[in-house]
């Protein structure tokens, strides 16, 4: 039988002359950031996460939204007694520490969430999610990890504000470029989000998960806890659009307000475990579904 040997080089022709070796295109940088390749880029925000969570047992999530600006009580004090001594920016200082109230009630309700999701019989369900930055996000990531628990953070690259917060669990740790592809994976494995005060960002989130839910895009039953009922009172009247016609009175059914860290625990608990529990992953509206005309469950 004839041995296998290794071909060998062929000689180079010509004048012997050559040219550095190009790099393979998956490896070209200079490509892979061009505009060109915007279509495997979102592609990746798509494929990566998706590969980790899945190496993670990711399943299903709590999400929290809120400000980026909003400081822990504990930092909150520290800028008020340094205003007092510089007798420079009391005021504004007094208004942080008395929205810190939001921080320290999304780090322990994020907490004991956590505490309870690991007392069921997987306990890789419902794991805190947040947008991977300071202020609220950092808050919701902390108290899930001070009850031991995995979290995540989906930060996203943006030229100020968005640093990573050092307690979302590394490897369920992401950055992202597409701000539609973050809020994908916000909503594809949420069972409940706790929209806490805060800014555009956050604004925005609400809008578009109402949206969702209104239009009836989201297959699953989705509970939203508005945090804070008198920030979100001044913020957006939400009864200006039902006197206009804008929307309906059942509309707002979609929402449920509270200042209370313990009626929020015991609402989305309730509600996980009598809508959500038996269906464990991801769950968008089929296309099919879309135009069926019946509300989904």
């Amino acid at each position: 039988m004839a041995q296998r040997t290794t071909p060998k080089k062929p000689q180079g022709g010509g004048g012997g002359r050559t040219q550095p070796t190009p790099p393979l295109a998956f490896l070209d940088e200079e490509f892979l950031t061009c505009t060109d390749a915007r279509t495997l880029r979102i592609l990746a925000e798509y494929l990566e996460p998706a590969a980790r969570f899945k190496a993670e047992g990711i399943q299903d999530t709590i999400v929290f939204f809120g400000s980026a600006r909003i400081a822990s009580r504990e930092n909150a004090q520290k800028e008020l007694a340094a205003a007092q001594a510089a007798k420079q920016g009391v005021a504004a200082a007094r208004r942080r520490l008395a929205m810190s109230r939001y921080y320290e009630d999304a780090r322990e309700l994020a907490r004991r969430l956590t505490e309870w999701s690991k007392g069921l019989s997987d306990a890789k369900r419902f794991i805190v999610c947040t947008g991977g930055g300071p202020g609220i996000m950092e808050a919701a990531n902390r108290g899930a990890a001070e009850a031991k628990g995995l979290n995540i953070g989906l930060n996203i690259a943006l030229p100020f504000e968005q640093d990573c917060n050092g307690y979302s669990t590394r490897s369920l740790t992401f950055q992202f470029h597409y701000f539609f592809m973050r809020k994908f994976w916000f909503t594809y494995f949420a069972k409940a989000m706790v929209f806490m005060p805060g800014g555009f960002g956050t604004l925005d989130e609400v809008m578009e998960v109402l949206t969702l839910c209104q239009t009836f895009k989201l297959k699953k039953r989705l509970p939203l806890v508005l945090f804070g009922t008198e920030f979100w009172r001044k913020a957006i009247d939400f009864n200006a659009l039902v006197r206009a016609g804008t929307i309906s009175r059942d509309d707002l059914d979609l929402l449920y307000r509270t200042d209370s860290v313990d009626k929020a625990f015991d609402f989305i608990t309730n509600e996980l475990i009598e809508y959500a529990l038996a269906s464990p992953g991801g769950t968008l509206a089929p296309w099919q579904e879309l135009g069926a005309g019946a509300r989904p469950e």
